[in-house]
């Protein structure tokens, strides 16, 4: 509550559900949200928990030159990163899982983190392409949103910004004794004497974690991958719509699921407030759908988003008697 990164993202939060929601009659709202059919929600959440299955599934193929790692015993970590990343800010819950790994299977730290940030580029190039299948589309955004702004350059920015991710990590994974021959040669050079064998040793765990991408069969598949998990998602939003009075395709709600997890980028308050909302109610209005309608339905998806494997992650982590404060500040000190 001390950090200014907490306060910064609780004003870009608020800022945004003010552009979001500016305008509308909260009776409109209260009536769209009273009158949605919930049951289709349950369809929406159990085709979300088979994403995050996947997502396990895919982490256990990352570990795996590290140490094999059942798929089963890696969705309890999953549901508890989602939790911190729900709960917690900045992202925190990817270091949560990094850490319940190492308390689990004994994986050092940094080497899982390695795997995580693979995974989060791989998300991120998928989400690009979500856009990029829609771009015709796009222009329909710049012209009638009113928040999401030059989605074109946005989308070629960051198409930049994650393949070069993607071509140094392939790059250091690729020649790895190049790689640390080259963090000692830095170390040597740049850092004190007392720092140099612990940024060493931190730089050969996090190469040793980035091993799967000398496969191109393994990249081929985590690719894949990302994009089942991606779709499935989508397939809950599409769910989630039937249960308002309004109706777009498929490639529309790929195109919103695209828009509004790249927007979550932008630091906000624990939970993506605002960040996903303010570009989601957006893309709808962008369509045609009426705002309170496109509000209501935003608010209810992101609940249930958040809410179910908020409470599952809690749940694991209650189990395995973690307490997220005194773990992280462990993890920080060992980083």
């Amino acid at each position: 509550m001390k950090k200014w990164q907490f306060w910064l993202g609780l004003a870009i939060s608020l800022l945004l559900l003010y552009l979001a929601l500016r305008g509308l009659r909260l009776e409109e709202l209260g009536q769209a949200v009273i009158q949605a059919n919930y049951w289709w929600l349950l369809p929406g959440v159990a085709v979300y928990f088979l994403a995050v299955w996947a997502r396990a599934w895919r982490w256990h193929h990352l570990l795996r030159p590290l140490k094999p790692v059942s798929t089963g015993e890696l969705f309890p970590t999953v549901a508890i990163g989602y939790f911190g990343n729900n709960i917690l800010p900045a992202r925190a819950g990817e270091l949560l899982r990094a850490i319940v790994l190492k308390k689990d299977e004994g994986i050092p730290i940094s080497a899982s983190l390695a795997t995580i940030i693979v995974e989060r580029v791989f998300d991120g190039v998928v989400m690009l392409g979500f856009v990029f299948v829609n771009l015709s589309e796009v222009a329909r955004l710049t012209g009638s949103s009113g928040f999401v702004g030059d989605i074109r350059s946005l989308a070629l920015i960051g198409t930049g910004v994650f393949l070069g991710a993607l071509a140094v990590f392939l790059g250091l994974a690729m020649v790895p004794e190049r790689s640390a021959n080259l963090v000692r040669w830095i170390t040597d050079r740049w850092l004190p004497k007392r720092y140099q064998d612990k940024v060493v040793n931190l730089a050969d765990r996090f190469l040793g974690g980035l091993e799967s991408l000398r496969s191109p069969r393994l990249i081929l598949m985590v690719f894949v991958t990302s994009v089942v998990i991606w779709l499935l998602e989508t397939a809950k939003y599409w769910f989630v719509m039937h249960a308002f009075p309004f109706e777009v395709s498929f490639f529309t709600l790929m195109l919103m699921n695209g828009i509004v997890n790249l927007a979550t980028t932008i630091p906000s308050a624990p939970g993506y407030v605002g960040t996903f909302d303010a570009p989601g109610i957006a893309v709808l209005q962008a369509y045609g759908v009426e705002k309170a309608i496109a509000a209501a339905y935003t608010l209810i998806l992101h609940i249930a988003l958040w809410a179910p494997i908020t409470a599952l992650g809690g749940y694991y982590m209650l189990r395995k008697g973690i307490r997220w404060s005194e773990e992280l500040e462990a993890a920080r000190a060992e980083a």
